[in-house]
């Protein structure tokens, strides 16, 4: 083959001369990757392992021909006779050298072949082949005009790839470009077609099928190199734009800092931070900190972990509002009319705001004060903060605690930490711009603690106004004046403060609304707003007095306004609805309407339940106040026991059994039979039994339903009482005497009995809620008996 490679045609025709008298038994080898070509010399890279055996018998036989096959396997060591396809090139092994574990094998391929039976089915693969050699017919004028269509595409080829020109060049060095049937195929192995593709031109043997399959596939090659030069002629020419931007503005840069006009990064910066201080009076202390991290900047490499550290530090120093404040508006009768805009009632909440605004006016100056509003959900505390802000003229930043577990979240992170920040007041400050803000501290009681340690302690400092004068940051590591902020916490209930942080606030409760507020409030606040958020005019949507009473007995009986708001939402909503679909307007919603708009009513009139052994007794829960009946019943007289049910806590079993105890005790005394509590098992029960109760004032209501119970006798009139009981039979007082006034006066009860020591807390609940309710104040439970069983008598004034 080498001594014939330079003489272009004539090598073609000893070679056919030769393949006349190939054999008819060869050894086959499967590729997996391509087909090849006759005309082609080939480089594999063969698994040694596998294959070492097969070249070893191609090595042994005289005519040292193998025939490659294309198999349809993934791999061609796992590859089986059943995956051959029939037609392949048989070639001429040159060369067999092993590297490792593989073998590198030159194969000059020859001739097309289609199998005709397989000999051995496992490696070293045989089988008898028939050949397909290239006859010698004249061409046609249509096979001149492919060929021509083929070699002038190859010629579109060569400047858009490189890399057809060698293999061009090694193709003519054999072959000439009148030779139409190594043209097709050295054109078919040009391309980056697959597999499937290029074994369809090799198993066409007829040469004008062939060449039309092979002008196909070169078009496709062809459109592809197109495509690919335009992605790279627009990459480039981005690359080329974004280095000649890059370059024109260093050189603009350079020439601006010249000319003075313009100064580096690190100069603007320090620059930046020194005309930000130059409007700010920060203390002693932190002005020679101050000075100390621009120096060190001004030194500092820009690219460097430090610069970033010592910029981001002084660009928090920079923006703290050191010595600004916003000017207090100090006037009584414009904060009186900002607190009545935006709430109805309160009367007591508004007044502690007032006189604290008083003292203000007085002194010339708003100090910095703790104030912490209880409430249950939905009463206005939050919107509280905001009118308190208005009515003060100053800047209001809240943020929740509810959750919060790290103690980084108040005091900050050491700059040390990747990604440190202040804490959130030292953020509020820098967002609000002034050192006097109004900062409300949303849900303080749901801060929880972890191993990131105490958020609660770490608010000691910060809600003393002995000690916030001084805050520290862990970030800022420096001391900032907090004494000038206004706080206002709000809570749901103070049993999950700690102490220490309760005994630094000023409490200050808001019950919940009874049906004559949330009316008001739900005409001159809440209904107007959501017409306003529904886009509907007000002459657009009507509700009359008994709809929105209905709302609040039915859907809203909440302590807050938050529920009734949305129902009143939802009714905005279904009326836009109605007027988008041709309703005339007004649509009136009345009474009767509501369960189309809001569905079934979610509340309904509270069940008396009365008869001997049942007492109504008054809670104190997170929600406002609430009646709950109390239920005692004597299950049989087998044997003496006591059981307890409703989900009752550790303090509230100990109450009853308390009650049971003392009852048992003086039942001779209160008209009932002390025989009877000898063999009675009784189970007393508190609705509802799916909520968790507990504390220790029902006590007294225990005492009476198993006096009641005892004496065989139901209650003289409806009444509903609170109170801790004693073993002695002292009453002693319990809190949420306004909560419980409340929901007393919801459920239509207007008889109450509480301990003597709550009379002072009774009289603080306004006039209009304790109007029409007659209260007897009792010291020891002796005075009950003669309260619930008989005619009233020395009933002592409410």
């Amino acid at each position: 083959m080498d001594e014939t490679a330079e003489h272009g045609m004539q090598p073609e025709t000893q070679l056919v001369r030769a393949n006349e008298v190939l054999p008819n038994l060869i050894h086959l080898l499967p590729v997996t990757t391509r087909p090849f070509f006759p005309g082609q010399a080939v480089p594999l890279l063969m698994d040694a392992k596998h294959w070492t055996a097969t070249f070893k018998a191609v090595d042994r036989t005289e005519h040292k021909l193998i025939g490659i096959v294309l198999a349809s396997s993934e791999y061609a060591e796992t590859a089986e006779v059943g995956d051959f396809n029939s037609v392949g090139t048989v070639g001429r092994v040159h060369r067999v050298q092993r590297m490792d574990d593989k073998l590198q094998v030159l194969v000059e391929c020859l001739q097309r072949f289609r199998t005709e039976k397989a000999v051995k089915q496992k490696a070293p693969f045989s089988a008898v082949v028939r050949y397909f050699p290239e006859s010698e017919t004249d061409q046609t004028q249509e096979v001149k005009a492919y060929a021509m269509a083929i070699i002038n595409t190859i010629k579109e080829l060569l400047p858009l790839n490189p890399l057809y020109v060698e293999e061009l060049r090694m193709f003519l060095d054999r072959f000439g470009p009148d030779d139409p049937s190594h043209l097709a195929d050295f054109a078919a192995s040009l391309t980056t077609s697959n597999k499937i593709q290029l074994q369809g031109v090799l198993e066409s043997v007829e040469l004008l099928p062939r060449m039309e399959k092979v002008l196909v596939l070169l078009n496709n090659e062809l459109e592809m190199a197109r495509a690919q030069q335009e992605i790279r002629k627009v990459v480039e020419h981005k690359m080329q734009s974004q280095q000649r931007e890059f370059f024109l503005r260093e050189q603009l840069k350079v020439i601006q800092q010249e000319l003075g006009i313009s100064k580096d990064d690190r100069t603007a910066d320090v620059d930046r931070f020194r005309q930000r201080l130059q409007d700010l009076l920060p203390p002693k202390a932190a002005r020679k900190r101050i000075d100390e991290e621009l120096d060190k900047l001004a030194i500092l490499e820009t690219g460097s972990p430090e610069y970033a550290v010592t910029r981001n530090y002084l660009d928090w120093l920079s923006l703290l509002p050191w010595g600004r404040h916003s000017k207090d508006k100090l006037d009584l009768k414009r904060g009186r009319r900002v607190l009545d805009q935006g709430h109805f009632g309160l009367a007591d909440v508004k007044k502690r705001i007032l006189e604290f605004l008083a003292v203000g006016i007085l002194k010339g100056e708003v100090s910095g004060s703790i104030l912490l509003l209880v409430g249950p959900p939905g009463v206005g505390k939050t919107s509280l903060g905001r009118s308190i802000a208005d009515a003060l003229g100053r800047r209001f930043y809240r943020f929740s605690l509810g959750g919060i577990r790290d103690e980084a979240e108040i005091k900050g992170h050491r700059r040390t930490y990747i990604g440190a920040m202040p804490g959130k007041f030292v953020q509020a400050l820098k967002e609000v711009g002034t050192a006097n803000p109004v900062i409300m501290l949303d849900e303080i009681d749901k801060i929880g603690a972890s191993y990131h340690g105490d958020p609660a302690s770490a608010l000691l400092e910060v809600l003393d106004p002995e000690q916030n004068k001084d805050f520290l940051d862990h970030y800022l590591d420096l001391r900032f004046d907090l004494s000038k902020v206004l706080f206002i916490a709000t809570a749901n209930q103070l049993d999950t403060i700690p102490p220490p942080l309760l005994d630094r606030m000023e409490v200050t409760s808001l019950s919940g609304y009874i049906a004559s507020e949330k009316l008001q409030i739900a005409r001159k606040y809440l209904l107007p707003r959501q017409l306003a958020q529904a886009g509907l005019q007000p002459k657009q949507l009507r509700l009359d007095h008994r709809a929105l009473r209905a709302i609040i007995d039915g859907y809203a009986r909440d302590a807050g306004v938050r529920r009734l708001e949305k129902s009143l939402g939802a009714i905005a909503r279904k009326a836009a609805v109605k007027i988008l679909d041709g309703k005339t307007t007004p649509i009136s919603v009345g009474a009767e309407e509501l369960p189309e708009y809001l569905g079934t009513p979610l509340f309904r009139e509270e069940r008396r339940i009365g008869g001997t052994g049942v007492v109504t007794g008054l809670a104190w829960t997170a929600m406002g106040g609430a009646t709950l009946s109390i239920e005692a019943i004597r299950v049989h007289e087998f044997s003496r026991g006591f059981k307890l049910t409703g989900q009752l806590g550790d303090v509230m079993r100990e109450s009853a059994e308390i009650a049971l105890g003392y009852v048992m005790e003086n039942a001779r005394e209160f008209g009932a039979d002390p025989e009877f509590f000898r063999d009675s098992f009784l189970h007393l029960h508190v609705p509802a039994g799916a909520t968790p109760k507990d504390g220790p004032s029902a006590g007294v209501t225990m005492a009476s339903a198993l006096l009641s119970l005892a004496r065989g006798e139901k209650l003289a009139r409806r009444v509903a009482m609170t109170g801790e009981l004693t073993l002695t039979g002292h009453v002693f007082p319990v809190g949420g005497i306004r909560e419980k006034v409340i929901a007393a006066r919801r459920a239509g009860i207007r008889e109450l009995m509480l301990p003597e020591d709550n009379r002072g807390e009774y009289q603080e609940v306004p006039e209009h809620i304790r109007k029409g309710i007659k209260v007897h104040f009792v010291t020891e439970f002796r005075e009950l008996v003669p309260l619930l069983f008989r005619k009233r008598r020395g009933a002592q004034p409410a």
